[in-house]
């Protein structure tokens, strides 16, 4: 396959902003269609990158001779739909992050793909950052030791600038499925993934009605290890923050700025590259990483990193997460 020729479906501001841009430029990938309910907005989106199919019926997009793959770009009440008429007609798909809004509806995505014996990865552009990449091939090479604690969080000042996502119906929840799911998965993955055996969370509604726009996590891991995750849309901040550590037997890592600390002959020494991209190369970058990958894996050059499986574990947590802040205690998360 000299070029993989892809349909979108959903042509909103991470369409618009990141997807069409990124892979007009790629040359192995062909936009060759493009969805969206909006009749006015698929026609515009169509002109302005010169797509001529152009659909408000996946159906009728599904239909189209020589469509390879699929990338839902919808708000998240639709992705169980899209992926799942894309799967079954044996479409490879991609579905931007959260994979769904709640563990059932990610389990029935998961479950076309594997009737279909379909590739499906979900959007964790930030696994695809390279300052995250470098980190995990330190933690892999057991440069830290046992990592034992882990904290993560993205503040956010108060900017909701995308009102879909503060209405329960459409998006799930607020910013733990939001913004939460991005650190909870960036802290698994550090950690090879291992099981999440308890957790304990708080949901805050500074500045929204029907969703959290604030949440604080504790889990403890099958290792023994501890994972704190804080998340929020409106602290009052004069610039986000966004940050990452891990703390092992044998050193500590930090992201946003990368450094890699150990001890060698007595002193604390930063094993870190001493350049790295700056925060919005570092978010263009993960995108762009991110295609590459995926074109990659249709193209069976490489198994899917992200997988569909993954994101189901995710939303069991994400679905403990809620049940947790409800309850206003610490629950199981049963494997």
């Amino acid at each position: 396959m000299e070029k993989v020729h892809i349909g979108i479906v959903g042509v909103g501001w991470v369409a618009q902003v990141i997807h069409l841009p990124i892979l007009m430029k790629l040359h192995d990938a062909e936009v060759v269609a493009i969805c969206d309910k909006d009749k006015a907005k698929v026609r515009l989106v169509g002109e302005k990158f010169g797509i001529k199919n152009q659909f408000t019926d996946i159906n009728q997009m599904l239909a189209l001779e020589g469509l390879d793959a699929v990338i839902v770009c919808t708000s998240t009440n639709a992705h169980q739909e899209m992926a799942v008429a894309a799967l079954k007609a044996g479409k490879d798909v991609l579905v931007e992050k959260p994979i769904a809004r709640t563990y059932a509806e990610a389990e029935a995505i998961a479950a076309a793909a594997r009737e279909s014996k379909r590739k499906l990865m979900v959007g964790m552009n930030h696994r695809f950052r390279p300052d995250t990449m470098i980190l995990k091939s330190f933690i892999e090479g057991k440069e830290l030791g046992k990592i034992y604690y882990a904290r993560v969080g993205w503040l956010r000042k108060y900017d909701l600038d995308r009102a879909w996502l503060t209405q329960k119906e459409k998006s799930g929840g607020g910013v733990f499925i939001d913004l939460g799911i991005v650190m909870l998965d960036m802290a698994l993955w550090m950690l090879g993934y291992p099981q999440v055996v308890r957790l304990n969370a708080a949901n805050y509604k500074n500045r929204t009605k029907q969703v959290e726009d604030t949440s604080v996590v504790n889990l403890v891991l099958n290792t023994g290890a501890t994972v704190n995750i804080e998340v929020s849309w409106s602290m009052c901040l004069d610039e986000d923050v966004y940050y990452c550590y891990l703390h092992g037997a044998d050193g500590s890592a930090s992201l946003a700025p990368l450094r890699i600390n150990k001890e060698l002959h007595g002193n604390l020494v930063n094993l870190a590259p001493a350049k790295i991209d700056s925060g919005h190369q570092l978010f263009k970058r993960s995108y762009e990483n991110e295609l590459k990958h995926f074109l990659g894996a249709v193209k069976d050059l490489h198994p899917v990193i992200s997988t569909g499986e993954e994101a189901v574990q995710r939303m069991r947590i994400v679905d403990a997460v809620y049940r947790s802040a409800k309850k206003g205690k610490e629950v199981a998360v049963t494997p």
